[in-house]
């Protein structure tokens, strides 16, 4: 089949899709509402800050290894691999005494999401040709926006009405029924390889990462990719897991109001994801880029002004369009600025925060909260976006078209 009849998403991509689709939602059930299931286990402020703190060292030590464990083993192979670290992680969930406990289930979940997020991001990336990847990026996270609308909901009418242990059941048991489709992927794909794949090793494993560590210092695309998000990493690290507390205690939201935010901003993202591939793959992916951070400063600063709930669903949408419009283009041009052989642990190194000054950046808003203001730590993010927008359309461009890296998948 020519790639101008060849469909957007392969069927491969599409049941791939809805495992990520139903785990997702398991996921959004409860993710907004962590800050709040952690203080009715009796965690304070500085506490909260404190264990997202601490959360943040085990993607520190899983994101780079399940990335490249990607490129070395299979993709479907390395999610199944972390979905079963995610099904381990939900027993903890449910049965934990006290917020302490759920540290394990934030590393076990740290390990599902490291293996599993990049895999995912390389995985669509193989399934589409260059010319359509902007696209594809834009329709399969168009499609993943499902998990956004129904998860918060479910998860905050449970949480209101029934308490957030029956809500985790719920949330447990969908998690494990895509576990199990995909295992069978993970064994399908096994069998259908036509060559065997090197065995992994730590020797292999340093080379693919000093290749990774060159393109970082080479002082092109992925320098300034790596530095831009690492920023990121840290001042949005400092606010955004105190949001629904914010909203909270101090402006008096309810659980169904929270999650029904979060259903706004994925509703808002998923109408325009699609366009917004259109737009990476026509005009290239810095545009789209720019102009998302731009409405997420926008965003940040309305949320400062916001107190009732009419404003913050305008502030969520908002982040909705901004995410929109950076997703596809972020992931194209991370597909394109790497060789094949590294995508997985690029997108590893690049999905969450990987460097050791983010660690501490939730505990340090946590304590900006308590000693200054509550409003203190969401300045920062908006301030950093602000000061890096000129500095990603300048430095966020492809060098000439040659050969892209790697070459069609």
């Amino acid at each position: 089949m020519s790639d101008d009849n060849r469909p957007l998403l392969t069927n491969r991509l599409k049941l791939f899709m809805a495992t990520m689709i139903l785990a997702n939602v398991a996921g959004n059930m409860w993710r907004p509402l962590l800050p709040l299931y952690l203080q009715d286990l009796g965690a304070d402020v500085g506490q909260i800050g404190l264990f997202f703190t601490l959360g943040s060292i085990a993607p520190l030590l899983f994101q780079v290894f399940g990335g490249w464990l990607s490129d070395a083993i299979g993709r479907l192979q390395a999610v199944a691999i972390g979905s079963l670290a995610g099904v381990a992680g939900y027993a903890v969930y449910i049965l934990a005494p006290s917020w302490q406990w759920l540290l394990i289930a934030t590393a076990t979940g740290a390990m599902a999401s490291s293996f599993v997020a990049p895999s995912y991001m390389a995985f669509v990336a193989e399934e589409s040709t260059e010319e359509t990847r902007g696209r594809v990026y834009g329709l399969s996270s168009t499609l993943f926006q499902i998990v956004g609308i129904v998860g918060p909901p479910i998860g905050g009418y449970m949480s209101e009405y029934l308490g957030f242990r029956p809500m985790f059941i719920i949330a447990g048991v969908l998690y494990t029924s895509a576990t199990a489709v995909r295992l069978w992927m993970a064994r399908d794909a096994m069998r259908e390889e036509q060559r065997p794949r090197e065995r992994p090793s730590f020797g292999k494993l340093r080379t693919d990462l000093a290749g990774m560590i060159g393109l970082v210092l080479a002082g092109g695309v992925v320098t300034w990719i790596f530095i831009s998000d690492g920023v990121r990493d840290v001042t949005f690290g400092m606010a955004f897991q105190l949001l629904p507390v914010y909203m909270q205690n101090l402006m008096g939201l309810s659980n169904v109001q929270i999650g029904w935010l979060a259903s706004i901003m994925s509703v808002a993202t998923m109408l325009f994801l699609t366009p917004a591939g259109w737009l990476s793959d026509k005009s290239g992916e810095r545009v789209g880029i720019v102009t998302g951070f731009a409405l997420i400063a926008a965003a940040l600063a309305l949320f400062l002004r916001s107190q009732v709930f009419a404003g913050f669903a305008s502030v969520w949408a908002l982040f909705g369009v901004g995410s929109a419009l950076i997703d596809p283009a972020y992931n194209s041009l991370i597909s394109k600025a790497v060789p094949l052989k590294l995508r997985g642990t690029a997108f590893g190194l690049f999905s969450t925060s990987i460097g050791i000054i983010s660690l501490p950046a939730p505990y340090v808003g946590a304590m900006l909260w308590e000693r200054f203001a509550p409003q203190l730590p969401f300045y920062i993010p908006l301030v950093a976006t602000l000061l890096l927008l000129p500095i990603t359309w300048l430095k966020f461009k492809l060098p000439a078209k040659t050969d892209p890296p790697g070459g069609h998948p």
